[in-house]
């Protein structure tokens, strides 16, 4: 089986707890990009985007890896997206707006081998459906859990879950922010088998 340095293009804890599920030795290093939307840019082509860009922004300072990129959008029905709110104000907005609704969560996924510029890229959707939560519902989660860095403004891993009525995808591990299974096919296609190692 090949055997590549990986880094993780992330200073997320959550996405470092769920690669480690893999038991891949890896690094973590934290890539600085613009993560504006770009005009008429779809969700789903942005998460795909910023996974890539943060790929590439780390390649130049890591030769000899493969970087794991990874980002995440949430959307709801009527195709706004709710990035992450970086405030208490903006994760009100966001949970108001979500609440009774079927939001989407789209993660974008790139896997990047510098030594030959060769990038793999993928989307991986996820569906929520969100309770009607009350106003006193949605202040004291955000009280509790602050998760202003988290895109759509809830912590899957946390009490998160309480929001939901339900869940709907593949792959569990893309709402809290690498998808796994996807990641897992990327690295088997280029002679990586966590499975073999």
């Amino acid at each position: 089986m090949k055997s590549q340095p990986l880094l993780l293009a992330s200073s997320s804890p959550y996405r470092r707890e769920l690669l480690q599920r893999l038991g891949l030795p890896f690094t973590c290093a934290s890539p600085n990009i613009d993560e504006s939307i770009q005009p008429r840019e779809t969700a789903e082509a942005l998460a795909i985007r910023l996974a890539a860009q943060k790929a590439r922004a780390l390649a130049p300072s890591h030769p000899g890896y493969w970087i794991i990129g990874s980002d995440q959008v949430a959307c709801l029905p009527d195709g706004s997206i709710l990035n992450k709110p970086g405030n208490h104000e903006q994760a009100v907005r966001q949970l108001t707006r979500s609440s009774g609704q079927r939001v989407s969560f789209l993660t974008g996924l790139a896997l990047m081998d510098t030594d030959t510029g060769a990038i793999q890229t993928h989307c991986e959707p996820f569906q929520v459906q969100f309770r009607t939560l009350e106003t006193m519902e949605i202040e004291t989660y955000l009280q509790r859990e602050q998760p202003y860095d988290c895109a759509g403004s809830f912590k899957m891993e946390g009490l998160g879950i309480a929001l939901f009525e339900s869940l709907e995808g593949r792959d569990p591990n893309s709402l809290v922010g690498l998808p796994l299974i996807a990641l897992t096919d990327m690295l088997r296609a280029w002679g990586m088998n966590p499975l073999l190692r």
